[in-house]
């Protein structure tokens, strides 16, 4: 007869073999390859395992694909239009009047070209209301260009002008230049005074000035007075032409005269200025010089 003790002990004996089958049943399991699945047994959801158990995913992770690169097409930068290239201003036409003609106010007489007929007399001779040394008309166009000019200066600078001279006929110049001579001799009178038929003041066109009060009149100083710096800066806005300049005598044939001033037309004066040139031989390329001819 087996005491209760013996039966304890015979208990406990045969116990322990069955929880040593047990741990080891749960280590095989646990030993599985990872990722394998026992036959039958279908994941569930969230098993570790999951992921590897289809044959269609590998271990290595599958690189995620980078998106494309877009770059963005720049906006066109607004430009602004370049302007249009000028047409460029129309030539200058030097025939629209006669350098040969004496009635012309384009006329070119020097001691190379004397005027034709040589006792040429202007048909349309006024005199304007204006200050007077001496007395002498002018053509009509002189005489509104002048009167104009006159009245610009005491406007805009508070000067007053007068007429020297203007027209002289053939037979006033013949006296004019028998007196230069008689008074200075030939070789100097030809320097300063036109022989008749070669003169400026013939063609009623050409126009000496004077200051008021006068001062320097018919002298080379005339130049440095306000009404001579006037003028010279002013002149071309009326249609005149400072006619002998300083630097100018081997081409014109004569001294400075800073008071003489010839009438061309506000065309020709303009152009004349706008281009730098001072001579009307030099523009229409006309024999000029110090000889008569």
């Amino acid at each position: 007869m087996i005491s209760g003790e013996a039966r304890r002990r015979a208990k406990r004996s045969t116990s322990v073999p069955a929880v040593a089958v047990l741990l080891l049943l749960g280590a095989a399991l646990s030993a599985c390859t990872p990722g394998a699945t026992a036959a039958g047994h279908q994941p569930w959801p969230g098993d570790p395992h999951r992921a590897a158990a289809s044959p269609a995913h590998s271990a290595t992770p599958t690189p995620r694909r980078t998106p494309p690169t877009v770059t963005p097409t720049p906006r066109p930068t607004p430009t602004t239009p370049a302007p249009p290239t000028p047409a460029a201003p129309p030539a200058f036409d030097k025939t629209a009047h006669s350098v040969d003609d004496a009635a012309s106010p384009w006329v070119v007489v020097n001691k190379s070209r004397a005027l034709s007929p040589v006792d040429f007399a202007p048909g349309d001779l006024v005199y304007p209301d204006v200050t007077y040394v001496n007395r002498q008309p002018m053509r009509q166009g002189v005489a509104t260009a002048l009167t104009a000019m006159f009245a610009a200066g005491k406007r805009e600078a508070g000067l007053d002008f007068s007429v020297q001279s203007a027209y002289r006929s053939f037979d006033s110049q013949t006296r004019v230049y028998n007196e230069d001579v008689a008074q200075h001799g030939q070789e100097y009178a030809d320097t300063d005074t036109a022989r008749p038929g070669h003169s400026e003041h013939q063609t009623g066109l050409a126009v000496d000035i004077s200051a008021v009060p006068a001062r320097c009149s018919l002298d080379a100083c005339f130049g440095q007075t306000p009404q001579g710096e006037w003028l010279a800066a002013n002149a071309w806005r009326y249609g005149f032409l400072l006619r002998y300049p300083a630097d100018k005598v081997a081409v014109t044939g004569f001294a400075f005269e800073p008071w003489h001033f010839r009438y061309i037309g506000v065309p020709l004066s303009t152009h004349l200025h706008t281009i730098g040139v001072t001579t009307l031989e030099e523009f229409f390329h006309c024999a000029g010089g110090t000889e008569y001819h």
